[in-house]
Parts: structure tokens; C-alpha cells; sequence
């Protein structure tokens, strides 16, 4: 396998198309208009988006044409989902939702196992938390772990995340002895829900706001996955200027949609 390329058994990476916007757009309003076949298009000119985000999990000790299926299904779900009237790009919405039933998937295979350095970080912010908390008197945010540590707080949430076990939604989560609350019950369903949208749209203007190398490492570590490593060999910097790009995109980005 060549290095940071994602093979799939059946499948020609290197042929696969990428649609045009204006060709989401008329498939969009064909499939909306009952054409299954514009359905199917999408699918087939987004599998690149996919493929994209699978780079950020391959091992050899995860299947990758298992994960492709997986990812898959969350392409057709965002595509399902999807309303293009919003002031959004399709990627910007299907991304999250991809990369959610990969991380499902993995959680559920207990085949997989967290790397040692994953456990070791989510160790350290546990530690520095109740730290945190005790002195404080109340619970610790994950930016004051951050400056504790001195780690990434995106990198913290994905590690603390790592180390949560999967709970069903049909798990009890209070009983008097009459009638049972499942953890369903109290889950809020948010597709519909404007303050989401409205979120999403602040976050894609203040991205725009941006100069463009800072904006393009924001979307190389948290949306394909990169190191910051590979994201210095790349543009020919330091890992550390990297990560000082990095930070300083992260800190405009919440000035700008508070």
C-alpha cells in the first residue's frame, strides 16, 4: 500500500469523479424531484470525499473496504439529509456525518484498540481535570486542561472521546419503580433545528474570514486529518510554525463567532 493512500478491493481511486458545483446543484434538484439515478450520481462524485476522510485511519490493523462501506453510508445519508437552499457547501455538511459512522463503526469493532498514545493523553486531561476541579471548585474547561497540559484541545476531546464506551440509546438512565426513562428519551432531534444551522453558517463565514494558509491547515487537521507533520512537509515550514498557525486560526475562528 503507498503511503497515505487509501486502496479499496473493486475500486479505481484514481478514476473517480468530482463533481462541479453547479452539477451538485442540478443533481440536488433532480433527486429532490423523485430522479433516483440523481441520487446515485452524487454518491459516485462524492466517494472522493470519503476516501479523504478514511486516510486519517489507515492501519493495517482496520479493514479499510469495511470502512469504505461504512463511510458510505454516511455519504448517503448526508445526501439524503441535505437541504441546498442553506448558505452551505454539501462537503461542509457531509463531513461530520461521514466521519461519525466511521468512528461508530470502529468503537464497535473490538477488534480495534486505542493507541497507546490516544489512552496516554486522555490519562493526562483526566488527571489535570480533577486537578483542576479541586482547586478550583468547580469543573475544569477543556481550554484550561489545554494550558495544563500543554496539548492541543481539539486533540484532548478526540482522546477523552476515544475512551468513551458506546451506550445504547435504549439504556435506562432512571427507574422509580413505575415507568422506565431511556437514554432516548432525552436525545433532541435536532434536523430540523435552526440554532445548528445557524452554527454551521457562522463557522463558514468566520473560515472565510481567514487568510488562506490558516484556513487551509484548519481544514488539512480537522477535516482530512492530517498531522501537523505532514501538513509542515507539505507547504515546507516547521511542525512548530504549524502549530502556531494553527492555534491562531483556532483563537480568530471562536473571536469571530461569539
Amino acid at each position: 500500500m503507498a503511503y497515505n493512500k487509501v486502496e479499496i478491493t473493486g475500486v479505481n481511486t484514481s478514476n473517480l469523479k468530482i463533481l462541479k458545483q453547479d452539477e451538485m446543484e442540478q443533481l440536488f434538484k433532480k433527486m429532490h424531484d423523485g430522479d433516483n439515478n440523481a441520487r446515485d450520481a452524487l454518491a459516485e462524485g462524492n466517494l472522493k470525499l470519503v476516501l479523504s476522510i478514511l486516510k486519517k485511519f489507515n492501519k493495517r490493523d482496520i479493514n479499510m473496504d469495511d470502512l469504505f462501506q461504512i463511510g458510505c453510508v454516511g455519504l448517503l445519508k448526508a445526501i439524503d439529509n441535505f437541504d441546498f437552499s442553506r448558505e452551505i457547501k454539501f462537503s461542509t455538511y457531509a463531513v461530520p456525518m461521514i466521519l461519525g459512522e466511521v468512528r461508530r463503526y470502529i468503537r464497535d469493532n473490538n477488534s480495534i484498540r486505542i493507541s497507546r498514545s490516544v489512552k496516554d493523553l486522555a490519562y493526562r486531561s483526566l488527571k489535570a481535570k480533577e486537578e483542576l476541579t479541586n482547586s478550583q471548585g468547580r469543573e475544569a474547561t477543556i481550554e484550561e486542561i489545554s494550558d495544563k497540559i500543554g496539548e492541543n484541545y481539539v486533540d484532548i476531546v478526540n482522546a477523552l472521546d476515544a475512551m468513551r464506551s458506546p451506550v445504547s440509546m435504549f439504556e435506562p438512565i432512571y427507574n422509580d419503580g413505575g415507568d422506565v426513562i431511556y437514554l432516548f428519551d432525552q436525545l433532541e432531534d435536532k434536523k430540523d433545528s435552526n440554532t445548528d444551522w445557524d452554527s454551521t453558517i457562522a463557522l463558514n463565514k468566520a473560515l472565510k474570514s481567514l487568510k488562506p494558509r490558516e484556513k487551509n491547515i484548519l481544514l488539512d487537521r480537522f477535516i482530512i486529518g492530517k498531522t501537523q507533520m505532514e501538513i509542515a512537509e507539505e507547504i515546507g515550514i516547521s511542525q512548530a510554525q504549524v502549530s502556531r498557525l494553527e492555534k491562531n486560526a483556532i483563537d480568530n475562528v471562536k473571536k469571530l463567532i461569539k
